[in-house]
């Protein structure tokens, strides 16, 4: 399946994440992007090194810069389960805008075209490294990474997008 490309229609898909009242909950990823702007930024893997301590905190800090942007939504995807994304939103405690989603099966990352095998190193199926600019469901950016980089997905580059 070829990736997700600039003016496609973002797939619908179902992710997971745990409410305000910690509960969990199945949410559709069209309920969170139809009629708004929105940035999904996908990781390979919760408490990584360069998830943890560069891609995700840009986009922490710089939530209130893209929301004065326009932007509705900033989501936040990896192929791990809810619990797991529940404790590594917690390591964020700064953090007020960026939803912290589970895509457990990688279903959805497989739907964007962005799977990424990782089983020789230990580490399944995983996502790519990217960062979507998504205006009512149609991708107006698709910053996608190669392998392990870490150059073209970060909140800087999404905002020279807008």
């Amino acid at each position: 399946m070829a990736p997700v490309a600039v003016a496609d229609t973002l797939p619908e898909g179902t992710l997971a994440h745990f409410d305000e009242q910690d509960q969990l909950q199945q949410v559709s990823v069209h309920s969170l992007a139809a009629g708004k702007k929105v940035v999904i930024v996908g990781v390979p893997g919760a408490f990584t090194p360069t998830c943890s301590l560069k891609h995700v905190p840009g986009f922490i800090e710089k939530a209130e810069v893209l929301k004065s942007k326009g932007v509705g939504e900033i989501l936040c995807i990896s192929v791990n389960d809810p619990f797991v994304m529940k404790a590594w939103a917690k390591t964020y405690p700064e953090n007020k805008h960026v939803k912290f989603l589970a895509d457990g099966s990688a279903s959805y990352t497989h739907a964007l075209g962005l799977e990424l095998d990782l089983k020789d190193i230990g580490l399944g199926t995983r996502s790519r490294r990217f960062a979507l600019l998504v205006d009512d469901l149609k991708v107006k950016a698709a910053n996608l990474e190669e392998g392990g980089e870490f150059s073209i997905s970060s909140v800087d580059e999404i905002l020279k997008a807008l």
